[in-house]
């Protein structure tokens, strides 16, 4: 349900949700099974064993929560974002400054080159962060691309799917088809997911196998790049007209408290945002201390 629910804000990143829950890896490695699964058990009539293979029941329960999240919080996130901006960006920036240090625990060894890769991948989702909207002719072809692409984003820690759908202008038409029940477009844009999703996994999977320290460190440079997207102070540089009429901002900018407090002509509510900061950092960090916990429990037993 958490990955769900960083799935609908444009910046936040379910695969950041899936590290810090401590389930990425299962994820990973689940995905990239059902190809092979699908050829040598699931065609052969072998269900029970092509079920154990795919880990069915973790990847059921955790589509089921994200599906539920979606349709229930969605319209919470929303109102919150929109109501407590400042607050709640704050917490979301904590999470991920947390998840940044959850990542570096993961790693085997740590090296001073790995500052290098750590470096590029943050400068790579730092340039993302600030791409203008663009727009593509939402067609057919469109809709299963964005599919692709957006949800090669939303298992990478540090980059938003749904903002990458921003980017190519795609946010507002994919929403739009969903709330008309535009079968056959939103049909496409599953069909380009499921072939990112079953691509893209397998291919970051080895990639973890292979070298596995070199990947972590370009993801963490993910997350420390996406910061600035999550920054609780933003100034609006162009708005955009939504599916209802509404106007919204389109492209932000970081900018201090301060001058958030001129631009707006709205407190800066910085006591407001340390303790939602924090709190984002105490959740991640007591969500260790718990998987620690666990994982001690059947060797002391």
């Amino acid at each position: 349900m958490a990955m769900g629910a960083a799935d609908v804000v444009p910046g936040v990143s379910g695969g950041t949700v899936a590290f810090i829950t401590g389930i990425y890896f299962r994820l990973l490695g689940a995905i990239g099974a059902v190809p092979s699964a699908f050829l040598h058990s699931f065609v052969r009539g072998h269900w029970r064993r092509f079920w154990h293979e795919i880990d069915g029941v973790f990847l059921v329960s955790l589509l089921a929560g994200i599906l539920t999240s979606i349709a229930t919080l969605a319209n919470l996130i929303t109102w919150g974002l929109e109501t407590y901006p400042i607050a709640l960006w704050s917490f979301f920036f904590g999470l991920i400054v947390a998840s940044v240090w959850h990542v570096l625990g993961q790693m085997k060894e740590r090296r001073w080159w790995q500052l290098l890769p750590i470096a590029a991948g943050a400068a790579f989702a730092w340039w993302v962060t600030t791409l203008s909207a663009g727009q593509v002719h939402p067609g057919a072809t469109a809709f299963f691309l964005s599919g692709a692409l957006a949800i090669c984003a939303m298992i990478l820690p540090g980059l938003s799917g749904s903002f990458i759908l921003l980017i190519l202008g795609m946010y507002g038409p994919v929403l739009t088809a969903v709330r008309e029940l535009d079968l056959a477009l939103v049909g496409l844009f599953m069909a380009g997911c499921v072939l990112g999703l079953l691509s893209f996994a397998r291919l970051l999977g080895l990639a973890l196998r292979q070298a596995h320290d070199l990947v972590l460190a370009v993801l963490t440079g993910f997350m420390v790049g996406a910061l600035n997207r999550v920054w609780p102070w933003q100034e609006v540089v162009s708005w955009r007209t939504d599916s209802s009429g509404n106007q919204v901002p389109l492209e932000q900018m970081s900018v201090s408290p301060m001058r958030y407090a001129e631009v707006t002509g709205e407190p800066a509510q910085i006591t407001v945002a340390v303790v939602a900061l924090l709190v984002g950092l105490a959740l991640v960090l007591l969500g260790e201390w718990v998987a620690g916990r666990r994982s001690q429990a059947p060797s002391a037993a």
